[in-house]
């Protein structure tokens, strides 16, 4: 999974650690050795010594930002490695393309450049910390910042929250928003708790047949009106059920639609007026890339949304919608679907996949 954008990230550490090697003749023998130095102030011959050391004070105060090749010089002599702007102008520019190629939103990529930038600039690391894991340090806490945006436990919200719990799922046709219903029920239910499935989609032709037979395969309980009936209505007699036999969540579908669909985004306005769900989460499928990364953000701007589901998360090379979404929208990324089958949904942890991205192995 997002094997494409793991080799761009190694890439980039090959970069930086190429760039970063200290060149051979930067030794600190061009100017002095430390036994010499020391001697010298042991026992000056004149005033020359103190001269000079004052001139080397000035000039360490003087290029306190930017490190002289003597300064560099000196900092391998005893076992560290200083990071100029030099060394990674390249290698950033190498990583701001690979971003964008695999379909990080440009602000986010830009994100993750300034922060790898702040974090290793300048910065001096013992050479037995190799320049590689300062690299994998500063790209580590780059991508968490980004990838971990407004992210919440959403087991332990469903366990604290009264019952039932309703959540809404909303996004285009076709990306598995229906099939993730059915994989969270199951999800669910290997965690004790019990869901109806309440279908909201009532324009698309065929739409009850086909959430009807993920019920009928996992043995739950439908809520559904004849083609053309209020979705608001079916996703209520939803909740009515569920409080009325014990249910601790109803999960509800809803017509595919896009966020200039007036008629569509006014249903959802409707829902939220009259079941107030708890959780609205937007389905959009991981291949999809930037389009996902889009559609997400407006889909959050035009009905506000509290989480995402990412589906076809295992055919995904590129990974841009998982690094991107929750920083455009300001709501985390909850799950991953990762194949045709109802088990075949993961918990989304930022920590778990940046430590994937960064995985030499």
């Amino acid at each position: 999974m997002f094997d494409g954008l793991k080799d761009k990230l190694s890439g980039f550490r090959e970069d930086v650690e190429e760039s970063a090697e200290p060149e051979e003749d930067a030794s600190p023998d061009d100017e002095a050795s430390p036994e010499s130095s020391a001697d010298a102030s042991d026992a000056p011959a004149d005033g020359a010594a103190t001269e000079a050391g004052a001139n080397e004070a000035d000039s360490d105060e003087t290029d306190a930002d930017e490190p002289s090749t003597f300064q560099r010089a000196k900092a391998f002599a005893t076992g560290r490695i200083i990071i100029e702007e030099e060394d990674l102008e390249e290698p950033l520019w190498n990583l701001e393309m690979a971003l964008l190629e695999s379909d990080v939103e440009m602000s986010v990529a830009e994100q993750i450049l300034d922060s790898v930038r702040e974090s290793m600039l300048g910065e001096s690391r013992k050479q037995v910390e190799t320049t590689g894991e300062l690299v994998e340090s500063a790209l580590h806490d780059a991508l968490l910042d980004v990838i971990a945006v407004g992210q919440f436990d959403f087991e332990q919200r469903i366990a604290e929250a009264d019952k039932p719990v309703t959540i809404v799922f909303t996004g285009v046709n076709g990306v598995g928003k229906t099939t993730s219903i059915a994989k969270l029920s199951e999800w669910l239910a290997d965690r004790g708790y019990s869901s109806v499935l309440a279908n909201g989609d009532t324009y698309r032709a065929g739409a009850n047949e086909q959430i009807r037979e993920h019920a009928d395969r996992l043995g739950r309980d439908l809520i559904s009106h004849d083609q053309g009936g209020d979705p608001a209505a079916v996703i209520y007699d939803g909740v009515e059920y569920a409080e009325a036999n014990d249910v601790d969540v109803v999960l509800g579908d809803t017509a595919g639609r896009l966020h200039t669909s007036d008629d569509l985004m006014a249903q959802l306005e409707k829902i939220d007026r009259v079941v107030d769900p708890d959780m609205t989460l937007f389905v959009d499928e991981a291949v999809a890339g930037q389009d996902a990364v889009n559609r997400a953000k407006e889909f959050n701007d035009a009905a506000a949304i509290d989480g995402a589901i990412l589906t076809k998360a295992d055919a995904d090379s590129s990974g841009g919608a998982a690094i991107s979404v929750a920083y455009v929208t300001g709501k985390p990324i909850l799950f991953l679907g990762t194949g045709q089958g109802y088990d075949d949904i993961t918990l989304f942890d930022p920590e778990d996949l940046v430590e994937s991205l960064l995985d030499e192995e």
